[in-house]
């Protein structure tokens, strides 16, 4: 049986899903007048650059898609190019996240549309990227390469996560914390 290699990625990107329902259920509440808990969008980037990024994408990038370049996939014009495209994107997003609830905690309560855009246009991209990985991206993975590199890769992996190993316990009570506040 093949190790599986992309298999704690789907699990990270569950926890990903529940913050991005988050951040859609808030920027709607937000733009109806029924939200204006600025802080949210603040922990929502911290979620997203230290969990999204960091953790989760730094494992994608300095592992499972250098082990399909190094394994025939082109780094150029090819999903990985594509996916690393998207986390560029995602980047600019969760900047113009930040700077409007930044101005937005100093006062200045003209940043509802600046955030929501950035907010959504978020939400579309990390749907659509995560999709692709995980009905795509990962399945090929799963299907090119070879046994003999995929007991190091998950090495690689849990190398990673003991950098930080409190990170993935503190960003899921992030994110329960946060549902909890939503559904009250």
């Amino acid at each position: 049986m093949k190790t599986d290699v992309t298999a704690v990625m789907v699990e990270e990107h569950k926890l990903i899903l529940r913050m991005i329902a988050l951040v859609e259920e808030n920027t709607r509440r937000l733009e109806e007048g029924r939200f204006d808990d600025w802080s949210f969008y603040l922990d929502a980037v911290d979620f997203i650059r230290n969990y999204a990024d960091r953790f989760h994408h730094a494992k994608e990038e300095d592992v499972l898609f250098k082990a399909l370049v190094e394994n025939g996939m082109p780094a150029e014009n090819s999903p990985v190019a594509a996916m690393l495209m998207a986390h560029d994107q995602g980047r600019a997003f969760v900047r113009g996240m930040e700077e409007g609830a930044k101005k937005a905690l100093a006062g200045d309560r003209s940043q509802v549309a600046a955030i929501a855009e950035n907010a959504y246009g978020y939400i579309a991209l990390l749907r659509d990227h995560i999709d692709k990985e995980d009905n795509i991206l990962y399945p090929l993975a799963e299907r090119v390469l070879p046994e003999a590199l995929r007991p190091a890769m998950v090495e690689s992996y849990a190398q990673a996560e003991a950098k930080t190993p409190e990170l993935e316990e503190k960003y899921r009570r992030m994110v329960e914390g946060w549902e909890a506040r939503t559904a009250a």
